[in-house]
């Protein structure tokens, strides 16, 4: 008779072999509940835990990019997920009120809401940074030498010995902002010889970035509060011309900024994607002080972008770089010129945009031909024309031509504007914001969404949150517009 204990263990490891990669990666996230929660959570000193709801289209999103940031994190930092539906107890306690929502857990104690990106990639750099020491205890010189050969930027505080004045403020700093940057003390002046004698913080960019136009390290010898830490690494980590990423764009861009878009890959070809960025700096570093800061980045990190945002393909211009300008107020710029490798071209585009010369980037459907129908069509390069005439109060719904709330609303918005069609001082009008920009000053996050622009406050439209019925928008009308309506044939209780 034959064994069946090894037939048995065979099949096993066939079934194991045959695992489909994403239910591995589904098995990687921990599924917690009620019943286990705390049991379970306990048993990890770092874990993120992602509440969420099985119909949310957000959560539904960010389930692939989840599971592949738990596989690269597997033995790091553990992932678990909550489905809040099943397991209101739980969901509650934690004070969840929308999906998905992301905290990260420290032995099973809710320690801190995560704040990070939503990629597998962000995920996983941002919570290796969560786990060990807030800042490592570098011994040696060659400690140093490792820690700061990274990736990314170092911070590093030289004190004098472990009971230094100073240590315990940068200590408390660094579990601040641990998830934003690398941190690491020193309590032997010696170790950092080579850079400093006195106490003090130093900030090595990464050697990947090094070059001729600015110092690799920068010393920061305040008197050291977490706020003045944090002011000197905000003002000095990103250098002349930071490498702009997914994950740090949105910090990049609360300033004006100039972006060179081209085949960047510091992983695999550091001195190629430096060829580019130097001749950048070399431009940059005469416009300093401007109010405009410089990056680069790899153009097809950002295809989606190019493309929806400034019209631009990644197969453009070759090799050569693409060059835009951001302003933190939204506006757009590209550089229509050729990249030229003596910069010249560069200096000419920044020339024009210094003076004032450039016309900015819209993205915008044609101009409708005819626009006679009660609801005016809206594009991009209308919409001063048309929302923002100083003489009328506008209505102005942003929509997607696939919603099927704005379906539903379109033949009572049509009846809205046959009933105010002989009112001269009132437009019903409508934009598609997919295809078109929306302007500074709309907040359009889903669909449809309705503003209304009256005379004299162009600049501060009122958002409409009310019933979307006829008689709803019409009392909405009559309180907010900057003149009595003119309403033929309207029923008394309107």
């Amino acid at each position: 008779m034959m064994p069946v204990i090894p037939v048995l263990s065979a099949v096993s490891l066939a079934l194991v072999s045959l695992c489909p990669t994403a239910l591995c990666a589904r098995r990687d996230v921990l599924e917690l509940g009620d019943a286990d929660f705390d049991y379970l959570a306990t048993e990890h000193d770092t874990m993120l835990v992602k509440f969420y709801a099985p119909w949310c289209g957000h959560c539904k999103k960010l389930a692939p990019e989840f599971e592949k940031a738990a596989g690269r994190l597997k033995g790091i930092v553990q992932l678990a997920k909550v489905d809040c539906t099943a397991n209101s107890e739980t969901c509650g306690r934690f004070g969840v009120t929308g999906y998905p929502t992301l905290k990260i857990f420290r032995f099973g104690k809710d320690s801190a809401p995560y704040d990070g990106p939503r990629s597998a990639s962000g995920i996983y750099h941002y919570m290796t940074k969560q786990t060990g020491p807030d800042s490592l205890h570098l011994k040696s010189k060659e400690d140093l030498q490792n820690f700061v050969n990274n990736y990314d930027a170092s911070i590093v505080g030289v004190f004098s010995g472990t009971d230094a004045p100073r240590l315990d403020e940068f200590l408390k700093a660094a579990g601040l902002l641990r998830e934003q940057f690398r941190f690491a003390h020193i309590t032997d002046l010696q170790v950092a010889e080579e850079q400093t004698q006195t106490e003090s913080v130093l900030l090595f960019r990464p050697p990947r970035l090094a070059n001729a136009f600015e110092d690799s390290v920068v010393v920061f010898t305040d008197y050291l509060t977490i706020s003045s830490l944090r002011r000197f690494i905000r003002d000095n980590i990103y250098g002349l011309c930071p490498h702009m990423t997914m994950e740090n764009r949105d910090r990049l861009r609360v300033r004006d900024l100039l972006t060179a878009y081209y085949d960047l890959d510091y992983h695999h070809n550091v001195r190629g994607s430096n060829y580019w960025r130097n001749r950048v700096m070399k431009v940059a570093s005469k416009y300093s002080g401007r109010g405009l800061i410089f990056s680069v980045a790899n153009k097809r990190d950002f295809q989606a972008e190019l493309e929806d945002d400034y019209g631009l393909g990644t197969v453009d211009g070759g090799e050569l770089p693409f060059v835009t300008i951001r302003t933190k107020l939204g506006h757009k710029y590209t550089m229509r010129e050729e990249f030229t490798r003596d910069g010249q071209s560069l200096e000419r585009f920044l020339e024009d945009y210094f003076a004032g010369r450039l016309k900015r980037y819209i993205r915008s459907e044609p101009v409708p031909e005819k626009n006679a129908a009660p609801v005016k069509v809206v594009v991009a390069e209308s919409f001063d024309d048309i929302v923002n005439d100083p003489n009328k109060d506008v209505l102005i719904q942003f929509y997607s031509p696939s919603c099927p709330h704005c379906k539903k609303l379109e033949p009572v918005y049509r009846e809205l504007a046959e009933t105010l069609y002989s009112d001269p001082n009132v437009v019903v009008a409508k934009m598609n914001a997919v295809d078109n920009d929306v302007p500074l000053g709309y907040d359009v996050q889903g669909f449809p969404t309705i503003y209304f622009a009256p005379v004299g406050k162009k600049d501060d439209p009122v958002r409409y949150q009310g019933a979307r019925e006829l008689k709803d928008f019409l009392k909405f009308l009559k309180q907010e517009a900057s003149h009595n309506l003119v309403l033929p044939g309207l029923k008394e209780e309107l």
